[in-house]
């Protein structure tokens, strides 16, 4: 699909032109955390849900980003979401949730998902977060700071995993 291909372009030459500073700052100064994930089922939206709680109790203002796949159930529409009606014929993501969260310069942002999805990559690409951290593939390094290996573990183990990690950094 040519809407498709566009994306990926605009994805990789997103990723290539984007200046934003990288750098992981310490757990404990992280003022700012971002969650960008696919909606997937009721357990994962639990899982998102208690791990807000956890972030927000650390003293973290936290901002969340969920894509909403087609045949899928908005769970109580807590958080902002885009779908694929937002991807223009010209690959180009409009939706002003999606646009506000990318340029929000996060200290850490989070993609909670198992699975590579292009709509998020390009979002990952084009963000201004500071640490980006999400699940370890050899095809997605480039759209993250740190990257947690999990081979078959549930949403819950891969968010547990990524705060264990995101509080080890000093």
């Amino acid at each position: 699909m040519i809407k498709n291909q566009l994306l990926n372009y605009r994805t990789t030459s997103a990723l290539k032109g984007n200046q934003s500073l990288r750098a992981s700052i310490p757990y404990r100064q992280a003022l700012t955390v971002g969650i960008l994930f696919s909606v997937e089922d009721k357990p994962k939206h639990d899982a998102i849900k208690e791990f807000i709680k956890q972030l927000q109790l650390d003293g973290k203002k936290v901002s969340v980003l969920e894509y909403l796949p087609k045949q899928k159930d908005n769970y109580e529409f807590l958080f902002d979401f885009f779908t694929i009606k937002d991807l223009s014929f010209w690959g180009k993501i409009n939706s002003p949730y999606a646009e506000k969260f990318i340029a929000t310069p996060f200290d850490y942002l989070f993609c909670v998902d198992r699975e590579s999805n292009p709509l998020i990559q390009n979002l990952l690409a084009r963000s201004k977060a500071k640490c980006r951290i999400g699940k370890f593939s050899k095809s997605d390094h480039a759209y993250y700071e740190l990257m947690i290996e999990q081979q078959n573990g549930s949403v819950k183990n891969l968010i547990d995993s990524m705060y264990k990690y995101a509080k080890q950094l000093r």
